[in-house]
Parts: structure tokens; sequence; C-alpha cells
């Protein structure tokens, strides 16, 4: 970290609240991470809660089947997108500035949705969610890494977040079903701002800003084509919902995405300053911790669509009645985080990172044998409890062991390659097994064309089938950790 030192700014106030080391002082420094905390709840909560209220939200403003998709994609097509850029701006602008200013862009967008009218609106209300959501990601993550430096803090902040990180999707399905059920679909996105706000506040009066004197020019040739590429890439993936692998509005952009990541990759080789510096993803730890966090986040999504349409076109729920069966998965990995932060400073990474994901990908197989008379506790409680126990003990070492050893001048893109390992992961993720789940009900339904429940079993086949698939993507994710990730248990400090 040589030739780099923290910037207080002139604020003598501020000054007083930093260690020698730079970092805020403890009680600052736990502050600032309740502040944190809550943006990045507000980000996991937002991939989400509008899924509960889309239904809600298509009969107010009258749009199709077809259409609706957009009101998702257009969030996460922002996200990932924009994700690498982000990360860049964070480290050029300051992680504290771009902190407030994506805070105060999400709230607006998420007003603007609340408001919306039409369905153009609403989707153009999401992308800008999406877009201030590549923003914050990676700013919180880096301040995160910036504040918490000695093993055994660090590994209690990376509970907190990892517990969120996890458990957010499920919170948000909860909350979604409680929002759209008593105040009406509208609140799933107003109920963003008061948390904003108050995140902003809370976060200006804890979080220094903790710039460095290097402050790399903004490669805007690379961020035109790594946006292109990750636009297209999760654009392709999107359309698999409607088209199969081989058609034309999948291939032209998943093939278009090929040849800008080509492009991109040649560019950042040779940039002075690159968006995506080549060290960032050479350091074998790194990777391995990307591919688990991508593959982790494709596994839990593809849990989340399948059991979302078992409890309520199988089983019969209300969106209130889905959203609260999924808080013992949230519960599981909170728990499993807590427990993990106490291991993490004397376990190395690898240690809980590849039990973790092959726990998950035994929560998949029980997925895989639901039966129309499983029910709830017998079948899909105790999934949700075995995935969340094995995914808490991924994301927590798999984040950490990712921002680890990244010198400050690279906190912010380290974090936004983090974050673009879960959006491009958990797309691509659950467009291949939304499509196996499709051609599997199919098939179902071919073979039984009789009336009846034929229609209810085609479906339940076709999620069996894709959770086994997810087993075996939770399987082969746990081999490449195994084989990449070879770092100790982080070493405690002298004094």
């Amino acid at each position: 970290m040589s030739g780099t030192r923290t910037r207080t700014g002139p604020d003598p106030a501020v000054r007083g609240r930093l260690s020698r080391s730079g970092a805020p002082a403890p009680s600052r420094r736990w502050a600032a991470l309740v502040f944190v905390a809550l943006a990045q709840m507000m980000i996991a909560l937002d991939a989400t809660i509008v899924t509960i209220a889309l239904p809600s939200a298509q009969v107010a403003l009258r749009f199709t089947d077809a259409d609706r998709q957009w009101v998702v994609t257009a969030y996460t097509l922002a996200f990932g997108g924009l994700l690498l850029l982000g990360g860049r701006v964070a480290d050029h602008a300051g992680r504290r500035r771009a902190f407030l200013i994506s805070l105060a862009g999400f709230a607006g967008a998420s007003a603007l949705g609340g408001v919306a009218g039409t369905l153009g609106m609403l989707v153009a209300a999401r992308a800008l969610q999406g877009a201030s959501a590549a923003l914050m990601a990676p700013a919180v993550l880096a301040l995160l890494t910036t504040m918490f430096v000695e093993p055994r803090e660090r590994a209690r902040a990376f509970a907190v977040f990892g517990g969120i990180a996890g458990a957010g999707g499920a919170v948000g399905l909860l909350l979604g079903g409680v929002l759209t059920a008593y105040l009406g679909w509208r609140w799933c996105l107003y109920v963003n701002v008061p948390v904003a706000v108050a995140t902003a506040l809370g976060g200006r009066l804890t979080i220094p800003d903790t710039r460095t004197d290097h402050r790399p020019r903004l490669d805007l040739a690379g961020a035109v084509l790594a946006t292109g590429a990750l636009v297209a890439l999760v654009a392709g993936c999107a359309q698999t919902a409607n088209h199969g692998w081989d058609s034309a509005p999948v291939l032209a952009p998943l093939l278009s995405a090929a040849a800008l990541l080509a492009l991109f990759v040649l560019r950042e080789s040779r940039a002075s300053s690159p968006l995506l510096p080549p060290r960032i993803l050479a350091d074998r730890n790194r990777a391995g911790a990307y591919l688990s966090v991508a593959f982790a986040v494709a596994g839990m999504l593809g849990l989340f669509l399948f059991l979302t349409y078992y409890l309520q076109v199988v089983l019969g729920y209300s969106a209130l009645r889905a959203g609260l069966a999924f808080l013992p998965l949230s519960a599981a990995v909170l728990a499993s985080s807590q427990a993990v932060s106490r291991a993490l400073p004397r376990v190395p990474p690898r240690a809980l990172i590849v039990p973790g994901l092959l726990v998950a990908a035994a929560a998949m197989v029980m997925v895989s044998r639901l039966t129309m008379a499983s029910g709830y506790l017998t079948g899909v409680l105790p999934a949700e409890i075995v995935l969340g126990l094995g995914i808490g003990c991924v994301f927590v070492p798999a984040m950490s062991t990712a921002t680890q050893r990244v010198p400050p001048r690279d906190a912010g893109v380290a974090a936004a390659v983090v974050n673009t390992a879960q959006q491009v992961g958990g797309s691509i993720g659950v467009a291949v097994l939304n499509t196996v789940a499709a051609t599997a009900t199919a098939g179902y339904l071919a073979a039984h064309p009789s009336a009846g429940a034929a229609h209810l079993g085609g479906l339940l086949h076709g999620y069996t089938v894709a959770a086994g698939y997810a087993a075996g993507l939770l399987t082969v994710a746990a081999m490449l950790a195994a084989a990449l990730i070879n770092a100790p248990a982080p070493q405690p400090r002298a004094g």
C-alpha cells in the first residue's frame, strides 16, 4: 500500500473519528456498518420484492404477460451492465460520495416507479433503480473492505453483510407479499424512499471519506464495451423464457456479448488505466470466490423461482402466505453466517465454501424429490433450512476472499466484480434452469395429454428436473472452489 494514503477531508471532526491506520475508529466503524448493511439490504430486497407485486401491477397498468418480464429485466440489465463502471466511478469519486449519490438516485427512481401510470414509466424507473444499484453495490462492499481490516472484525462485519446478501431475497418475497396485501403494489417501490433517506443521513454522519490519492482515469471505451457485453449477455438469457436457446432473439445478443467481451479483453490488456485491471482476476483465490458467489446465487434464485410457483400454483398459497413460507430460509442463512463468522479467522476459506456448496446442492436434491403430496412441512421446509445453512457458509468467506489483499485503489472495482458475478450468475442460472423446467414440463404434458391434474403434474415435473440440474451446477462449483481456492486462514495482527 505504499504511495497511498487516506484522505479524511478538511473536517476536523471527521479526522478525529479515524484511527491511525486510516480506518474509522471502532465505534464509528460499527455505526457505519449499520447504514452500509441497510443499503445492501435495500439492494437485496429490490431483486425480489417486486416479483410478488407483479400480478397486481399488471392489472393496474394493463400490460400483457409477454411484457411483464421487462419490469424485472430492466433492473437486472441496468444493474449487471453498469456494475464495472460503477466500481471504477466509486474508486474515482470516492466511495462515500458514490454511496450518497447512489442512495439519492435509488430513492428518486423508487418514487418515480411508485407513481408510474404506464408500463413504460415503470420500466424506466426500474432501469434507473438498477443504474443506481450499480454504483451503490461496489461502493458498499468497498467501504466494508477498507473499514474492516483486522481478521476478527472483518469476519464479524462480513457475517452481517453475507447474511443480508443471502437472506435479502427471501425477506423481499415476504415484504412484497405484506405490502401488496395491505398497502398495494406501489408500496413495494415507495418503501425504498424513507429507507434510502435514513441511510444517507446516517452514512453522512458515520462514514469517512476514504478516497486515495490515486484517482484512476475512467476508461470510457472499456466501459462501453463491458456494459454492452453484460447487457447483451443478460438480455439474451432473459429472452430464453419466451424463445429457445437456438432462436434469433437469444443467439443474436449472446453472440454480440461474446464479440464485445473479446474486444473488452483486448482493450484492457493495452489500456494504461483499465476499467478491469487483469491483476484483479489473476489471483486464483479471487477467481474461485467469484465463481462460488455466481453459482450460489444461481442455485438460490432457482430455488426461489421453483418454490414460489410450487407454493402458489401447486399448493394454492396466497402471495402473503408464500412470502411467510420463506422466513425459515432467511433465518437459516443468518444463523449459518453468524456461525461462520466465528470460524472464519481460524479456518481456511476453502474449508467453509466447498462444504457450503455441497450442502446447498443437497437442498436442491431434496427439491427434486417433491411430489404433489409433499406439502410444506415435510417437503419445502427441510429444503429451505438445508439451503440456508449451505448458502451462509458460502457468502461470508467468498465475499471476504474476493476483496482481500486488494490495493485500496482497486477496492471499488474488486467489489464490482463480486456484484457482477452475482448478477450475471443469477441471470444465467435462472434462465438456464427456467428453460430446463419449461422443456421438461412440455415433454411431460406431451406424454400425458389427459385433462385434470396433468397440468399441475407437468409443472411440478419441470421444477423437480430443473432442481436436479441445479444440484449438479452447485456440485461443479464446489469442485472448482476446491481446485482454485487455497488461501490459508487469516492471521490476526499483532496487538
